[in-house]
C-alpha cells in the first residue's frame, strides 16, 4: 500500500476521529468505557458520500458488498467481504507502523478476487509478538479489535475507524450489559409494568418508525411462524430450503442457548460480532435519543425484534423467516402486516400464565398472526385447537391448509438433519411454507419449471432438509475432554464414554417427544465410539444429523451403558406432569434411568451473557429447595412413596457431592425413608456436575454414560457452554 493512500486516508478521517475520541474517552486515564458513538443522520448522509468516494478511489466495486476499515493510526485499509458463502480466513493487513506494538488480526471472509491493494497471504507481524506457539492451524492466534461505527451507506459499504485498543470481545460484553438493562422481570411470570402510555404493539410501531423501517418491513417477504412446539425447527428447515434455492436469507428465532447472536442468522450463519455491534448501537442510540416518559426504551425481546428487522432490511435479505416469541396476537413480531405466508406448528399447553389455561385460548393467540387473505398452513391439531384456527381463518378469508407430515420416501434415501420422528411434522410444514412462498413471489416457475411431479421434492429442498441445524433440540454431543486424556489406542480402552443428549423440552407434549427420541437414540447409539465424530468444536465433538451419526466398532461392544437424567425446570412449570411423562414414555420403550441428577442452571433470568462471557470459578451457593422438590417428586415416581429429604437446602463445594460409587449403586440399595437415595441426587452446581461425570467416565473403561439433559432450554444452553469451554 502506498504512502499516498495512507496520507489521503488520514486527511479524510482525522477530524472525525478526534471528535469520536473526545466522545468516547473518559477521565479515568483515557480508558474507553463504552464504544457506541453514532453520528447524527445528517452526518451519516455527509460522511456516506465521502465513504463512497473513498471506496471508489481505491478500486473496490460497490457490487462486491465489501466493508472498508481504517485503523486509528491511519496506516492500513482493510476490506472485509460480507458474502458468507466465501471461505473464512484471515485477510491480509499491510503497512503497519514500524513501532513495536501488539498487532491485531481481524477474521473475515476472503475475496474470490482480491483487490490490488491487498495481499491475502502477507501478514505484517513482529516476531517477538507472534512466536511459533501463537500460531494455530493455517492462521495466527488473533485478537479482534473493537471498531467504531462511522457510517453505513445504502450500498452496504462501511467505513469504521478503530478508536481504541479495546478488544472486540470487551465491546461485545458492553453491548450485553446494555441488553441486560432492558430486562424488566426478575423471573418468568412476573407482571412488571413497562411504563408509558402505549400498548406493546403501539410501542413496537413507534420504535420501528424511529428507525425508519415502517415502509420497509413488507419488502422482507416474510414467513411468519407461531406455535407451541416445533417453531424453531420449522423456521430452520424453511431457511435452509430457501437458502439452497439461491436466496439470501434472514432467520430470527428465540431463545438463544449460548450467545444472543444465535437469534439472528444471515445465510444460515449467526451474525458476526462486528456486524451485530454495528446494528446494535445504531438501533440503541436512535431509540435512546427518542425515549420519553410515555415511550421508554423497549424491553429485551421488543428490542431484539426491532433489531432483527433492522438487520434484515440493512442486509437486503430476499426472505426473512420470523419465529413468534410468545403467543402470536400480542407478540412483538405481530407488527408484520403483509407476510407472504404464515404457519402454525403443533399446539399444546404451555405459557398458560400468559396465554390461557385451555387449548382453545392458546390457539386463539396463535391464530392472531393470520392476516386477511394471506395463505396459512398448519399441521393436524386436536379438535379444540383446530376449530379455533379454522374459525379465525374464515373470518379473515385466509386460505388455511392442513399439511400432513412429510413422507420419508420423498427424501430419496436422505435423512432429515434434525433428529426425531416428530421432525417429519415440522419438515412437512416447512416444505409447504416454502412452496407457497416461492409461488407467491413468482419464483417457483423460474426455478422449477421443469419439475413435473408435484409430490417430488426439488433437489434444493432435499439439500435444505438434510443440512439444517438447530442446537439444543434432539442434539447429541460427545464430550471429548474424556477422550483427550486417552490419545493412544491403549489409553482409549482405559476410559469410558460420556455422551450428552440435549433437548430443551419443557411442556408435557414436548417431553413425550423428547423421551421417544432419547429412547431410540440410546438404542441405536450403543455401538457408537467416541472417535467416530467428524466434527469438532473446542472440547466438544459434535455428531452429524444435529448430533448423530451411526458407526460401529467391535472394541466398543463390551461397554455397559447407563442412562442418567440431568434435569431442571422453571418454577412456573409443573414437574409433577413433566417427570412422570418422561419416565413412563421412556419405560414404554425399554429405557430406564439408573440415576437422576437435579441441578440449578447457571444462567440467570436478569442477565444476558455471550459465548465468551467469563464463567465464575466459584459459583455462589444457591438455594436448592426447588431441586430438592424435584428430587422428592422423582423418588415418589420411582418408589411410589414419599421421600424424607435433608432439610438443608444450601450446599456448596465438592464436599457435598456424592462419591463416584453412587453411579454404580444398585436400585435395591435405595431407601427414601432412611434418606438413602441410590436413584437420585441434588448437585450444588452445574460445573461440579459436569466434572463429576467426566471423572466417572475416566475411571471406568467399561462404562458408557448417556446423559439426557432436558426440562429447560436454559439448562441445555449452560451445558453446551460448559462443554465447549
Amino acid at each position: 500500500m502506498s504512502s499516498g493512500l495512507v496520507t489521503s486516508t488520514q486527511t479524510r478521517c482525522s477530524s472525525r476521529k478526534q471528535r469520536n475520541r473526545d466522545t468516547v474517552e473518559r477521565e479515568s486515564g483515557g480508558i474507553h468505557k463504552r464504544v457506541n458513538c453514532i453520528p447524527t443522520h445528517r452526518e451519516r448522509e455527509r460522511e456516506g458520500e465521502r465513504e463512497e468516494q473513498t471506496i471508489q478511489d481505491y478500486g473496490v466495486s460497490a457490487k462486491s458488498h465489501s466493508q472498508a476499515t481504517i485503523a486509528k493510526d491511519g496506516c492500513y485499509l482493510m476490506l472485509v467481504h460480507t458474502n458468507t458463502h466465501l471461505r473464512q480466513r484471515i485477510v491480509g493487513v499491510t503497512c503497519f507502523r514500524q513501532r513495536e506494538r501488539q498487532y491485531s488480526y481481524r477474521v473475515s471472509w476472503t475475496f474470490s478476487r482480491l483487490p490490488a491493494c491487498l495481499d491475502a497471504l502477507y501478514l505484517t507481524r513482529h516476531d517477538k509478538l507472534h512466536s511459533q506457539e501463537n500460531m494455530i492451524h493455517q492462521g495466527f492466534k488473533y485478537t479482534r479489535t473493537s471498531s467504531e461505527i462511522m457510517d453505513r451507506s445504502e450500498s452496504n459499504e462501511v467505513v469504521r475507524e478503530n478508536l481504541s485498543d479495546l478488544p472486540l470481545s470487551s465491546a461485545y460484553e458492553t453491548a450485553m450489559e446494555a441488553l441486560s438493562s432492558l430486562i424488566t422481570r426478575q423471573k418468568r411470570g412476573d407482571k412488571t409494568p413497562i411504563g408509558g402510555t402505549y400498548s406493546k404493539l403501539d410501542r413496537m410501531l413507534m420504535y420501528i418508525k424511529i428507525l425508519g423501517l415502517e415502509d420497509r418491513i413488507d419488502d422482507l417477504k416474510i414467513i411468519h411462524v407461531a406455535g407451541t412446539k416445533g417453531k424453531g425447527s420449522t423456521c430452520t428447515f424453511s431457511e435452509a430450503i430457501l437458502r439452497e434455492c439461491g436466496f439470501r436469507t434472514g432467520l430470527f428465532t428465540s431463545p438463544h442457548l449460548i450467545d444472543v447472536r444465535e437469534r439472528f442468522r444471515l445465510d444460515g450463519l449467526d451474525i458476526s460480532e462486528d456486524k451485530f455491534l454495528l446494528y446494535f448501537w445504531d438501533c440503541w442510540n436512535q431509540l435512546e435519543e427518542n425515549i420519553s416518559e410515555d415511550l421508554p426504551m423497549p424491553p429485551l425481546f421488543q428490542f431484539l425484534t426491532v433489531l432483527a428487522f433492522k438487520i434484515f432490511v440493512s442486509e437486503k435479505v430476499d426472505v426473512a423467516i420470523i419465529e413468534v416469541g410468545l403467543g402470536g396476537k400480542k407478540d412483538s413480531t405481530n407488527v408484520i402486516k403483509k407476510p407472504v405466508v404464515c404457519g402454525i406448528t403443533p399446539l399444546g399447553m404451555d405459557h398458560i400464565e400468559a396465554l390461557g389455561d385451555t387449548l382453545g385460548m392458546i390457539a386463539a393467540h396463535k391464530a392472531g398472526i393470520f392476516k386477511p387473505q394471506i395463505p396459512a398452513f398448519t399441521v393436524p391439531q386436536l379438535p379444540e385447537a383446530m376449530d379455533v384456527l379454522q374459525d379465525r381463518a374464515r373470518e379473515l378469508m385466509v386460505p388455511l391448509e392442513v399439511v400432513a407430515p412429510l413422507d420419508p420416501k420423498t427424501l430419496g434415501g436422505l435423512e432429515l438433519s434434525l433428529s426425531g420422528d416428530h421432525q417429519f411434522i415440522n419438515a412437512g410444514l416447512a416444505v409447504s411454507l416454502c412452496k407457497s412462498w416461492l409461488r407467491n413471489t413468482g419464483n417457483w416457475e423460474k426455478l422449477f419449471q421443469n419439475e413435473t411431479q408435484e409430490n417430488n421434492l426439488p433437489e434444493a429442498f432435499l439439500r435444505g432438509l438434510s443440512t439444517a441445524h438447530l442446537s439444543g433440540r434432539a442434539q447429541t454431543v460427545h464430550d471429548s475432554v474424556v477422550e483427550s486424556h486417552s490419545s493412544s489406542e491403549v489409553m482409549a480402552s482405559s476410559t469410558g464414554d460420556l455422551i450428552f443428549y440435549l433437548d430443551g423440552a419443557h411442556s408435557p407434549e414436548s417431553m413425550e417427544v423428547c423421551a421417544r427420541w432419547f429412547s431410540n437414540a440410546v438404542k441405536v447409539n450403543k455401538n457408537l465410539p467416541l472417535s467416530s465424530s467428524p466434527f469438532k468444536d473446542g472440547n466438544v465433538e459434535e455428531l452429524c444429523r444435529n448430533g448423530y451419526c451411526h458407526h460401529e466398532s467391535e472394541k466398543e461392544l463390551g461397554k455397559i451403558s447407563k442412562q442418567i437424567l440431568l434435569f431442571n425446570c422453571m418454577e412456573v412449570r409443573d414437574p409433577q406432569i413433566l417427570l412422570p411423562q418422561l419416565v413412563h414414555t421412556c419405560a414404554s420403550s425399554g429405557t430406564h434411568f439408573s440415576k437422576a441428577i437435579f441441578v440449578p442452571s447457571m444462567s440467570t433470568y436478569n442477565k444476558v451473557t455471550s459465548g465468551a462471557s467469563v464463567l465464575p470459578s466459584n459459583i455462589p451457593v444457591k438455594d436448592l429447595s426447588w431441586q430438592l422438590n424435584l428430587q422428592r417428586i422423582w423418588e415418589k415416581i420411582i418408589h411410589d412413596k414419599d421421600a424424607v429429604l435433608d432439610v438443608n437446602s444450601k450446599m456448596d463445594g465438592p464436599q457435598n457431592m456424592p462419591p463416584h460409587e453412587f453411579l454404580y449403586e444398585d436400585f435395591s440399595h435405595c431407601n427414601p425413608a432412611t434418606r438413602n437415595f441410590a436413584c437420585s441426587a441434588v448437585f450444588p452446581s452445574l460445573p461440579l456436575t459436569i466434572n463429576w461425570l467426566r471423572d466417572c467416565a475416566r475411571e471406568n473403561p467399561s462404562l458408557r454414560i448417556q446423559v439426557l439433559v432436558t426440562g429447560s432450554i436454559h439448562l441445555v444452553g449452560d451445558v453446551l457452554k460448559l462443554l465447549r469451554r
